[in-house]
């Protein structure tokens, strides 16, 4: 697999995880399309990058805009090669301690939001019959941690959404990846909620020392495009406590076998 020449579109990409795959696809040749809320940030990583791109600015909780931009993306890329829904939200509070609006606000952007942006590109690959979706899901999609009850619900339901959409798209021609990273050095402990919905303003050692983005970016297309479809990028504990729980490939296939048999057309036919 070449990337060369396609265009993806990365939603979370001011900083982080999203920044480092905007400059490590831009390397490896692919026109990008930066989304975030910030646009100056956005701005400063396309600087960055080696290819062509193009910023989209909007909130994803805005659907009215994430619609909008999802029609300025297709008309200026011609067609999406692949999407990475990143954008995110963590959190560090005990779940007797949060308020139900933390659950509400982290559940919408890290699950809900990144399942419309999904939904309505979907037509569009589908109907080009290609195309590759990139879930960043966490070590805390696989594991529940403890002070991350929200994020792992959000999580844990991004990486079902990606596993059952990969199972249905098998006969369409496009790749679903979920990746599970553990500590990254980002600012997600920084920007992670509180009990009451504040900003917590400050990072753990463990994500300091953690993978470096760059690091990690490479690690993660280098799986892409061996066409794996779990990716973990982790070190230590948490890499052993992913591959503990990863979903082996004979079941992956087994799921994507009932779809290639006439699954899905014999439930409608009952329905």
């Amino acid at each position: 697999m070449s990337y060369e020449g396609q265009c993806w579109w990365i939603t979370g990409a001011s900083s982080g995880i999203g920044a480092a795959l905007a400059r490590e696809l831009g390397v490896r040749g692919a026109r990008v399309i930066l989304s975030g809320r910030d646009e100056a940030r956005l701005a400063e990583v396309a600087e960055g990058i080696a290819t062509e791109t193009l910023t989209l600015p909007f909130d994803v909780r805005d659907e009215s805009a994430m619609l909008a931009a999802t029609d300025k993306a297709i008309e200026w890329s011609g067609g999406i090669d692949g999407f990475v829904a990143n954008a995110g939200v963590s959190q560090r509070s005990r779940a007797t301690k949060t308020a139900m609006e933390v659950y509400r606000e982290i559940i919408e952007i890290d699950l809900v939001a990144q399942i419309a942006a999904t939904q309505a590109l979907l037509p569009h690959m589908t109907a080009r019959q290609s195309g590759r979706l990139l879930f960043i899901s966490s070590i805390a999609g696989k594991v529940g941690v403890p002070m991350r009850t929200a994020y792992c619900a959000a999580k844990f339901g991004l990486a079902g959404y990606a596993d059952a959409l990969r199972a249905e798209l098998s006969i369409d021609g496009i790749g679903v990846h979920v990746i599970y990273p553990g500590s990254i050095a980002t600012n997600v402990s920084r920007n992670a909620l509180n009990a009451d919905g504040s900003k917590r303003g400050r990072s753990d050692h463990v994500i300091d020392n953690g993978i470096a983005p760059d690091e990690a970016a490479k690690t993660m297309l280098d799986a892409v495009t061996l066409n794996q479809r779990e990716i973990i990028v982790a070190q230590g504990m948490e890499e052993a406590m992913g591959e503990m729980r990863r979903t082996p490939d004979q079941l992956l296939d087994q799921v994507a076998a009932m779809v290639a048999n006439g699954y899905m057309d014999k439930m409608e036919a009952d329905g």
